[in-house]
């Protein structure tokens, strides 16, 4: 039996479960980053929630750490790749509140239509207001659910039953299973012109950052009421303040704001917008099943058995021959998900030399793990992410052939309108791409990519060049491949830092040029 670190308040239900099992459960709330490191010197387990950071300085003198657990969702606050590279496992609880964060969302819509703080307020003030707080119904109109993951499928299965009409924007949810749900899929622009109210369900990322500011706003209807209980700052809250006092927007109601805790915000003052304090997950149920999912997991973890919710993989399950390539299949995952702005219908996944026969089975999850990486507010793990590919609709195939042409190894991804191939090359085993929409190119995977498709003529690699020299974006890498008709060409370029979009819009506006796709590593 062993020790558990538990270092944040965790539902009884929860500790009484470990204990139950044997384990020694060892509470040490409010815990230094100092003390941390020395209270897990002989802790087989560490169980903590948002407010400890677990660094490599920490796993490093958990020299006796089999898994930590985080009871909730988001990992932000675990070094995963340390933990892995020292065979200790991470766990979260992926499921414990998504339930409470879709009715938290439903609360905010109905209170957001029938105005009901706004009216109780004024009513224990001795204000009796009837007309002033008029509302409106739900039975009718159009909700507009941006990102279909796990709690925006059961706001929309909510919304439905009241009578609304359903449209989202998903790139990452196919058309079958958006019409299983009862939803149309449309752009963002369109969702955000047809609906009545907008919920949205995003993770937060460098692209959905600002995603909903004052040019989207700008496109909304009339009347919009907008809900979030996602994460602060996808929604701009000044630009969304701006465009309620002049009244594009009707109202909002917020559970997440960009900086927490907080008590001021331009929103604050505006009588038709509802606030709460990040509430979604703060439900007695929510916090039980937090508790008891990483108990769960930590017993299981502890005892040597499968770990459901595992977010990471011991080196120990993967053979000699595929591990290099993990990382390899997770950047052509990503990469594949960057060309095709989101998720395709389909994937075929091609392993050809050495690699067939060897357990690729880890290489198909990595692959999914990369292609899901900026589409879902969960973290991606090799053990969901079979079930989030279900979920999405999203049809997988492993073909492996012993015969591979060019190279030793190849791992090759198709899907009905990209592909994308690499491989390990040099004594150093370092990644290339050596194909990308069966166009033969050479070149590294680098954090920031840009894809070009040209004409096959003199003079576009300079074309592309100035754009990019004039933005002060500096070229890393490149390669250049023809197409097999010679009409069309690719280039791949590796750059130092991000493109600025105006460079992105004189790209894709330049004679010659027909498709621009910035790719992320």
């Amino acid at each position: 039996m062993g020790r558990v670190l538990v270092t944040e308040k965790l539902a009884q239900p929860g500790l009484d479960l470990m204990s139950a099992a044997g384990h020694e459960v060892d509470v040490q709330l409010g815990l230094t980053p100092e003390q941390l490191v020395e209270a897990i010197v002989g802790a087989n387990a560490l169980v903590i929630r948002s407010a400890t950071t677990v660094t490599a300085e920490v796993l490093a003198a958990g020299t006796d750490l089999v898994v930590v657990g985080r009871a909730g969702i988001g990992l932000d606050n675990v070094d995963v790749a340390a933990a892995t590279e020292r065979g200790v496992m991470v766990v979260n609880a992926p499921q414990s509140n998504i339930l409470s964060a879709a009715e938290q969302a439903m609360a905010l819509l109905l209170a957001q239509a029938r105005n009901i703080p706004q009216a109780h307020a004024a009513l224990v003030a001795g204000k009796w207001e009837r007309s002033k707080w008029e509302g409106v119904e739900l039975h009718g109109k159009t909700l507009g659910v941006v990102g279909l993951g796990r709690v925006g499928a059961l706001v929309a299965q909510r919304a439905l039953a009241f009578g609304m009409r359903l449209v989202a924007y998903d790139p990452f949810v196919s058309a079958d299973r958006a019409r299983h749900m009862g939803v149309e899929l449309m752009g963002l622009d369109q969702v955000m012109a047809e609906s009545d109210f907008v919920t949205v369900h995003l993770p937060k990322n460098k692209e959905t950052l600002g995603l909903i500011g004052a040019d989207m706003l700008a496109k909304a209807k009339p009347g919009l009421r907008i809900i979030n209980t996602a994460r602060g700052g996808i929604v701009d809250e000044n630009a969304l303040a701006d465009a309620i006092r002049n009244g594009q927007v009707q109202g909002a109601g917020l559970d997440v704001f960009a900086k927490e805790p907080t008590t001021e915000s331009p929103l604050f003052e505006l009588p038709s917008v509802i606030v709460a304090p990040h509430l979604g997950a703060s439900t007695v149920e929510a916090q039980d099943k937090a508790g008891v999912t990483i108990a769960e997991q930590v017993i299981l973890a502890l005892a040597g058995d499968f770990v459901p919710f595992a977010v990471n993989v011991s080196a120990t399950d993967v053979s000699e021959t595929v591990r290099p390539f993990m990382g390899l299949a997770e950047q052509l995952g990503r990469i594949l998900s960057c060309m095709e702005d989101g998720l395709p219908d389909s994937l075929e996944i091609e392993y050809q030399g050495g690699l067939a026969g060897a357990g690729t089975g880890i290489l198909t999850l990595s692959v999914l793990k990369g292609l899901f990486a900026e589409g879902t507010t969960e973290p991606v793990s090799y053990v969901n992410a079979p079930q989030m590919a279900a979920e999405r609709g999203l049809e997988v195939r492993e073909v492996s052939t012993v015969t591979a042409h060019d190279f030793v190894n190849l791992v090759t991804l198709r899907s009905g309108a990209h592909s994308v191939a690499g491989t390990l090359a040099g004594t150093k085993a370092e990644p290339r791409l050596v194909m990308m929409d069966d166009h033969t190119v050479e070149v590294p995977p680098a954090p920031h990519m840009v894809v070009v498709r040209n004409d096959d003529r003199p003079g576009m690699i300079g074309v592309v060049g100035t754009i990019l020299g004039d933005a002060d974006v500096s070229i890393s890498s490149m390669a250049v491949g023809p197409s097999a008709t010679g009409n069309t060409a690719l280039m791949v370029l590796s750059t130092d830092g991000q493109i600025p979009d105006d460079a992105l819009h004189k790209l894709r506006d330049a004679e010659g040029i027909s498709d621009v796709h910035t790719v992320r590593t």
